[in-house]
């Protein structure tokens, strides 16, 4: 799968690009089919809610399991991601956002090249998450919120913010957040399982608490330029990795 010239160029103005059916029912079986097994290990990777029991993000999927190790290096998702960054990536992070039917939290508005310039030393927002639906995303399950054209002016002054969930962030401010959906509002791509969205690094998003009785798994590999790879190695090498090496794809059936 490669991406027209409108494609890129919608990208680029919008901050992100979203793409129904990329992967087919069969393909997104096969990787739900992969979940209790995952959610049943005992290893740091499995990060839970802040009930201690609901699971919140398995980091390092593709380290874990061959079917995830191959949906990893893609070329739905490797190929047209090398198109938006304009070169050679690696994995920066792999992560298993499980959003569990009624108890799934929040993440609070942010960029994630926040924290990756933070907390990782990465140089520049050279980089993008693919995010790839493995339940039906609908308006009640916790959405991604996404505030179209925030990644323009880069990178926004942002605290840590520690409490509000499990998962530490660097979060904005409720000022600027306003003033950012005042010029460019707040879209929430829904779709079937197998739909992805690409979105920008810089780009604001966040998203609600899942109050309704379905659960809300994405898959988000967040991919960086191999030029602008990390400077600072203070959190695990599961969470910020280490390997800069440039994917090579599998086989586009690899999953069939």
């Amino acid at each position: 799968m490669l991406l027209t010239d409108d494609q890129i160029s919608s990208y680029k103005e919008l901050g992100y690009l979203f793409i129904e059916n990329a992967f087919d029912s069969n393909e997104v079986a096969k990787m739900n089919k992969e979940l209790p097994s995952l959610y049943n290990l005992d290893r740091p990777e499995i990060q839970k809610e802040k009930d201690g029991k609901t699971i919140r993000t398995i980091f390092a999927a593709q380290n874990l399991n061959s079917i995830y190790s191959d949906v990893s290096r893609h070329p739905r998702i490797v190929n047209p991601t090398k198109q938006l960054l304009g070169g050679d990536v690696y994995i920066h992070q792999f992560k298993i956002n499980a959003k569990a039917a009624f108890d799934g939290d929040l993440w609070q508005w942010h960029q994630d090249y926040g924290t990756w310039k933070n907390d990782d030393g990465m140089p520049e927002g050279l980089a993008l998450n693919v995010g790839l639906f493995l339940d039906d995303v609908t308006q009640f399950n916790g959405p991604l919120n996404l505030i179209p054209r925030s990644h323009r002016d880069g990178y926004i002054d942002s605290s840590h913010d520690v409490t509000t969930t499990s998962y530490p962030l660097w979060t904005i401010n409720n000022e600027t957040i306003s003033n950012l959906v005042e010029k460019g509002g707040i879209i929430a791509p829904s779709g079937k399982a197998g739909s992805i969205i690409f979105f920008d690094s810089s780009l604001v998003h966040g998203s609600p608490s899942n109050m309704s009785p379905w659960d809300r798994t994405i898959v988000y590999i967040s991919l960086n330029r191999t030029s602008n790879h990390i400077t600072k190695f203070d959190r695990p090498e599961y969470v910020a990795h280490r390997d800069f090496t440039p994917i090579s794809c599998v086989n586009d059936d690899c999953l069939k």
